[in-house]
């Protein structure tokens, strides 16, 4: 490899804003000064193929664990291998992944992210995306970044010693007392929008979660951006693209996923406009209803 690892990181950076049309240029500096390789061990590092994002797979030669064709390990421990747009093994055997950097990225980037912002991060796994929007909030915002996973939690514990504006947090990201935040991120497939979360958004603040129908192992669906106006009782809601993700624990059950199918089964998504909070009975603009929240054909208020 002729690129020196600083190289490699800018070129890294600048590929993701190119792939993904990334606007906030905070962001790319933060893709190109956060060493990835400082988040996951020694390597060599498994590098996932793709694979594991079919519903059914073929089989593997009998010599190999199933998970192993899934992955290719890199061919040695320089950390260059991984700076490029791909998947990272965290716990292969769980098929567990450091998410695609222009996915993550793209997500980031529609929160809108502004120098001094609070941040909620649910689901942080070993950190990484952590340190990058730490990056990008600055040393005066703040991230508090949980995860369920104790194991998990120790490492990004760990790996963001070195960022005194993160605060990370074992346990369950949909129940916990999250706090106010002006942007948040809910990196796992949930079917509603948990009270925490909902309270905790300031108003301007903007929360970005998958809202997802459970398929095997994983949760397939789109994700939702809430923006929460100033006042009124309608905050902005729209659908903004797919996603196939890790389920969240404790942000499901059955009778929201129920709505949930069907909204997608009627292909319907656009129409919604807003995410109601007031209590009322379920009306023709109700796109799913739920009792604690409802996401509404209205316009926001």
């Amino acid at each position: 490899m002729s690129l020196s690892l600083e190289d490699a990181r800018r070129a890294y950076a600048e590929e993701i804003r190119a792939v993904a049309d990334i606007q906030c240029d905070r962001l790319i500096e933060a893709f190109a000064h956060v060493p990835r390789e400082a988040f996951f061990g020694p390597g060599p590092w498994f590098i996932g193929t793709g694979s594991h994002m079919r519903r059914f797979k073929m089989p593997a030669p009998d010599e190999r664990a199933p998970w192993e064709s899934d992955y290719r390990a890199t061919r040695d421990a320089d950390p260059r291998h991984l700076y490029h747009n791909v998947l990272i093994g965290i716990d292969p055997k769980r098929s567990l992944n450091n998410g695609q950097p222009t996915a993550i990225a793209a997500w980031f980037d529609t929160l809108e992210p502004q120098l001094g912002d609070r941040m909620l991060h649910v689901g942080c796994g070993v950190g990484y995306y952590t340190a990058v929007i730490a990056e990008a909030v600055g040393p005066n915002g703040s991230v508090l970044a949980v995860e369920y996973d104790s194991g998990l939690a120790a490492r990004a514990r760990v790996n963001l010693a070195r960022w005194p504006n993160v605060r990370v947090v074992e346990g369950d990201g949909a129940t916990i007392d999250v706090g106010a935040f002006d942007i948040g991120f809910v990196n796992a497939g949930a079917t509603r929008l948990m009270p925490s979360w909902l309270a905790g958004l300031q108003p301007g603040g903007r929360l970005l979660v998958p809202l997802t129908i459970q398929v095997l192992d994983t949760t397939n669906g789109l994700t939702l951006l809430v923006r929460r106006g100033g006042g009124g009782e309608r905050w902005e809601a729209r659908f903004t693209g797919s996603v196939a993700i890790f389920p969240c624990h404790g942000a499901r059950d059955e009778a929201s996923q129920a709505e949930l199918l069907k909204l997608y089964r009627s292909r319907a998504m656009h129409t919604v406009q807003s995410l109601r909070r007031d209590q009322h009975a379920p009306d023709p603009s109700c796109a799913v209803h739920l009792d604690d929240s409802c996401l509404s054909t209205l316009p926001p208020n």
